[in-house]
C-alpha cells in the first residue's frame, strides 16, 4: 500500500511539474519590443478579429476573451488549442515557424452556427 501511495504522489508531483514547466515556456519572457500583442473575442458563432496576420518567428500571444460562453480554440497546424472561459482572458502564445494561411476554429460546440465560428491565421516573411 505504501509502494502505492508514493507511485501516486511521484505521477502527481511530476504532472504538476510538467504543467507549472510549459505555463513557464508559454508565458516566457521575451525581450521588450519582440513579442507582438493581439487581442481577440470570442463569442457565439463569431471571433473577432476572424484574420490575424503574423510575421515568421515573431512571438505572439493572442489575448481572447470569451463573451457569452465557453469557447475552445484550435489551430491544427500550428499545434495549438486553448479552453476559452466565460468572461475570462485566455493568453494563447504562439511562434510561427512557417509561412501559409492556418485555419482556427471553435472546438466547444456553441449551438446552431458553431460550425461557421472560424477565421485564419496568415504567416508572411
Amino acid at each position: 500500500m505504501k509502494r502505492l501511495i508514493t507511485v501516486m504522489a511521484l505521477v502527481v508531483l511530476t504532472d504538476l511539474g510538467m504543467t507549472a514547466g510549459w505555463r513557464r515556456f508559454a508565458t516566457a519572457a521575451v525581450p521588450a519590443g519582440a513579442e507582438q500583442v493581439v487581442h481577440m473575442t470570442a463569442k457565439k458563432f463569431e471571433y473577432t478579429p476572424n484574420q490575424i496576420t503574423l510575421k515568421k518567428g515573431v512571438p505572439v500571444v493572442l489575448e481572447i476573451t470569451a463573451l457569452d460562453r465557453d469557447h475552445g480554440f484550435k489551430v491544427p497546424e500550428l499545434g495549438v488549442r486553448a479552453d476559452l472561459k466565460s468572461g475570462q482572458v485566455t493568453r494563447v502564445r504562439i511562434v510561427p515557424e512557417r509561412t501559409g494561411t492556418f485555419e482556427f476554429r471553435c472546438d466547444v460546440f456553441c449551438g446552431s452556427g458553431h460550425e461557421d465560428m472560424s477565421g485564419e491565421i496568415i504567416v508572411v516573411d
